[in-house]
C-alpha cells in the first residue's frame, strides 16, 4: 500500500503543486487548509507522514505541531518554513519535526526529505543493529565504529554524539537536542569541538564533510544510508 501523506497548507496553489508532485511518485495525498481539519483527518484516517506549513489561519503552526506530536508521537512531520525564519525552524525541530524544507522549495529536494523521514520511521520501529553509509559502519550493539573496514577509536563522549545522530540519521538535530540527549554542557562551542573531532576521525576530508553535515545556525545532520544529497 502506498504511503499516505497529509498536506497541511492554507494556500491552494501549494496544495495543488504538492498533490501533483507526490502523486507522480505513487503517494496518496489528503489535504487540510487549516489546523482543525488537519487534526480531524489525523484522527479519522491512516496517515503515514505529515507535511506542515507553519503559516495557518486558525492556529500557530508550532502549536499544531505540538498537538500532532502529543497525539501521534511516531508520525513523521516535515515542516515547510519561510527562508528567513531561522528561529521558527529551530523551534519546530525542538518540538519534534523530522525535517524542514524552506519556501520556495524544489520538488526533488522535498521528495528526498520525505523518503528520509519515512525511512527513519521504519528504522525506529525495527531498530537496525548496524548502521552503514558511505564506508562508515556503526555497530550499535558492540559499540564498534569502522571507516572503510578499519576500526576507529572514539572517546565515550564522541561515541555518544555519534550514536544519537545514527539513531536520527537523515534528520536535522538542533544544538539543544544533541546536547540534551548526551547530557552535555549547553555551550555551542562545546558541541563544535566534538563535531570537529568526529569529522577528523570519520570524514575523508574533514574540511568538506559528506557524512556529518552542518545545518547553518540550527544544528547537524548525519547522512542517511541512501540519501542522494
Amino acid at each position: 500500500m502506498s504511503p499516505t501523506i497529509l498536506v497541511i497548507d492554507d494556500e491552494p496553489p501549494i496544495r495543488k503543486l504538492l498533490r501533483m508532485g507526490l502523486a507522480t511518485q505513487g503517494y496518496a495525498v489528503v489535504e487540510a487548509a487549516d489546523a482543525r481539519t488537519a487534526l480531524d483527518r489525523l484522527g479519522r484516517e491512516r496517515v503515514d507522514l505529515v507535511i506542515l506549513d507553519l503559516g495557518l489561519p486558525d492556529m500557530r503552526g508550532h502549536d499544531l505541531l505540538r498537538a500532532i506530536r502529543s497525539g501521534h508521537p511516531d508520525r513523521p512531520v516535515v515542516v515547510l518554513s519561510s527562508r528567513d525564519d531561522e528561529a521558527g525552524k529551530v523551534e519546530a525541530l525542538d518540538l519534534g519535526a523530522d525535517d524542514y524544507v524552506t519556501k520556495p522549495f524544489g520538488m526533488a529536494e522535498l521528495l528526498a526529505r520525505l523518503r528520509t523521514a519515512l525511512r527513519h520511521q521504519l528504522a525506529v520501529q525495527g531498530e537496525r543493529p548496524v548502521f552503514r553509509v558511505d564506508g562508515l559502519s556503526v555497530d550499535l550493539i558492540r559499540r564498534i565504529v569502522r571507516v572503510n573496514d578499519v576500526e576507529v577509536k572514539l572517546t565515550p563522549r564522541e561515541y555518544d554524539f555519534l550514536r544519537v545522530m545514527v539513531q536520527h540519521a537523515g534528520k536535522v538535530l538542533t544544538h539543544a537536542q544533541l546536547m540534551s540527549q548526551v547530557n552535555a554542557s549547553s555551550e555551542p562551542q562545546y558541541l563544535r569541538v566534538y563535531m570537529r573531532q568526529l569529522r577528523q576521525k570519520l570524514e575523508a576530508d574533514p574540511e568538506r564533510p559528506r557524512l556529518l553535515l552542518t545545518e547553518t545556525g540550527i544544528g547537524y545532520r548525519l547522512k542517511a544510508p541512501d540519501d542522494a544529497g
